[in-house]
């Protein structure tokens, strides 16, 4: 019936794995959770070992760090039943019926489902505000894998592309090959809260990460403009030629832009702008290294 894979990084998943046995047992439904910690050495899973003694559970870790989308390829090959539920062990579900809906929704004959993310209304502390602002007007109205229900069969055929292995857009390239293998995305009103905040920092500093993922996604031909917004205006820069201006304003104002992204009022304007303005720069770093080396 149902196999719940759950890629973990330094978190303790127990809470989420209790929650699910509880309604899966519940439903009376045939079921493993499967959770696999991506060799973060954390402390956290000497707790994520007692997921071992459910039922029908079992917690791994890996020898070396495979990134998230290569984690989750790991787990599906693991796994059993026809049906696959993908959860960030950092999500945890919004209703006692999530299990439940999930089931009524396999009945109906699709082939993929998204529950969607919340987040919690209390506003958090200034250190946390961008990723929580964030979340909260861009993540709950987007496509995501953290909450996702699949078929076994499509996922096996358009797995995540294992040569994404740090932070980032694994999501967009895995939605864009489904979208080019004419699959849609079913969303149902289903969702699960996203309960770990990272502090501004740290989530600037995965963004920059992620937005050199979406660069190589670019480069290799592996996305399109149509699949990301950040590559579309990038594109239209390029066409008119400002691509070199709008890399001078991005290094003129970037410490301005982060001392607002880090404040109690942050913008996710500017926050579009600055990932813009990065993408902008990896490129001109590629362009100046391709000058150099035909210079030698």
């Amino acid at each position: 019936m149902l196999s719940i894979l759950i890629p973990v990084y330094n978190y303790n998943a127990l809470p989420l794995v209790n929650e699910l046995v509880k309604q899966c047992n519940t439903c009376g439904i045939n079921f493993e959770i499967l959770c696999q910690d991506d060799a973060s050495n954390s402390g956290e899973n000497a707790q994520n070992q007692i997921i071992n003694s459910f039922s029908n559970c079992a917690f791994f870790i890996n020898d070396s760090n495979l990134g998230r989308g290569k984690n989750i390829n790991s787990l599906a090959q693991k796994a059993k039943y026809d049906w696959f539920l993908i959860l960030d062990c950092d999500t945890f579900p919004a209703q006692n019926s999530f299990i439940q809906n999930y089931i009524a929704a396999i009945s109906e004959s699709k082939s993929i489902y998204f529950g969607g993310i919340v987040y919690e209304d209390k506003k958090p502390e200034q250190e946390q505000l961008l990723r929580w602002i964030y979340g909260q007007k861009r993540e709950t109205s987007a496509v995501l894998t953290s909450n996702l229900l699949i078929k076994k069969d499509v996922f096996l055929q358009h797995q995540f592309d294992e040569s994404v292995t740090k932070y980032g857009y694994e999501d967009l390239l895995f939605f864009s090959v489904l979208k080019k293998n004419d699959f849609k995305i079913t969303r149902i009103e289903n969702p699960t809260f996203h309960l770990n905040l990272e502090t501004s920092q740290v989530f600037l500093n995965k963004t920059k990460t992620a937005i050199e993922n979406l660069f190589f996604l670019y480069q290799s031909g592996k996305i399109s403009t149509d699949d990301s917004k950040i590559v579309k205006a990038f594109e239209v820069l390029k066409k008119v030629k400002l691509i070199r201006f709008s890399n001078f304003i991005f290094k003129k104002n970037q410490d301005k832009i982060e001392r607002n992204l880090l404040s109690e009022k942050p913008s996710l304007f500017l926050f579009d702008l600055y990932k813009l303005g990065y993408f902008n720069f990896l490129n001109s770093c590629k362009v100046s290294k391709t000058l150099s080396v035909s210079r030698m």
